[in-house]
């Protein structure tokens, strides 16, 4: 008999472990996933198709407009609901354009609503994943607003909009003579993070802007940016636009790592190079 001895063996059989296993307790990523024979061990497998269905359904989910209405009301704020040229979910998908743009009845609305002017017009679309604006946009506006009504802001009244994009809001700020548009959409899935939340402001929005006029705070969710973080950074971001009139690539979102505490602000250790 051999004495030759078989790799280790886990819960799910002889899987051979990966040395940097160790790595998985502080990322999602799927990395060190060690293998069986010359496939993945089952287990990471079916968390894989797992995470990807998750991906699927984010993206064709549809919005809970009633809820979110309900919610973002609570909030003391005016909600209006507002719809894209994307007639529907099949559409938007195939049609990205289409979701840049108002469909002609919501134009006509805020149109009728439009203000003198305002500070800021803040924007809520499903984008790619109405998940995490359910999840995520009323908890994260409950962090901004009072501030910045503390500061006297001038708001427009909140928008929720169906089936939009990014560029959508260009058009709302516009329309409602807003210095600055906040929109807070569901950012693309990917295949550990199905509800997250992004942030794009841009400072004299208009019909045209690109992604070169615009500010981006991304991966907002539980296991990603805090809410709180989040608010800070685009609080930082929203007095640096009205103070210097601009944003984009020419306002930098170095919200001031100064203000960190001290042990925050320390490089961490790095276990690779580090001596123990």
């Amino acid at each position: 008999m051999s004495d030759r001895k078989l790799p280790a063996a886990d819960d799910t059989g002889y899987v051979i472990n990966d040395p940097w296993s160790m790595l998985r307790a502080v990322t999602t990523a799927r990395i060190a996933l060690g293998r069986a024979g010359v496939s993945l061990p089952t287990r990471h497998h079916l968390d894989f198709q797992l995470a990807h269905a998750q991906a699927r359904d984010a993206v064709h989910g549809a919005l809970d407009v009633t809820s979110m209405r309900r919610e973002l009301g609570a909030l003391g704020h005016d909600v209006l609901l507002l719809h894209s040229a994307a007639e529907s979910r099949v559409v938007y998908l195939q049609r990205p354009d289409l979701g840049r743009h108002l469909d002609a009845a919501s134009a006509r609305q805020l149109e009728e609503r439009r203000p003198e002017t305002c500070d800021v017009a803040f924007i809520i679309a499903d984008g790619l994943s109405a998940l995490a604006v359910e999840r995520h946009a009323a908890q994260l506006l409950s962090v901004v607003l009072p501030r910045l009504a503390a500061e006297h802001w001038r708001l427009a009244p909140l928008t929720l909009v169906e089936q939009g994009r990014v560029a959508i809001s260009d058009e709302i700020g516009a329309l409602l003579n807003a210095e600055q548009a906040i929109i807070l959409i569901g950012e693309r899935p990917g295949l550990s993070a199905p509800d997250s939340l992004g942030i794009y402001l841009t400072y004299g929005p208009h019909p045209g802007a690109t992604d070169a006029d615009r500010n981006c705070i991304s991966n907002i969710r539980d296991a990603g940016l805090s809410y709180a973080a989040a608010a800070d950074t685009l609080y930082f971001l929203m007095t640096e636009a009205r103070r210097r009139k601009l944003s984009g690539v020419h306002l930098k979102a170095d919200a001031g790592s100064s203000r960190l505490p001290e042990e925050q602000r320390r490089p961490a250790r790095n276990f690779l190079v580090d001596e123990t």
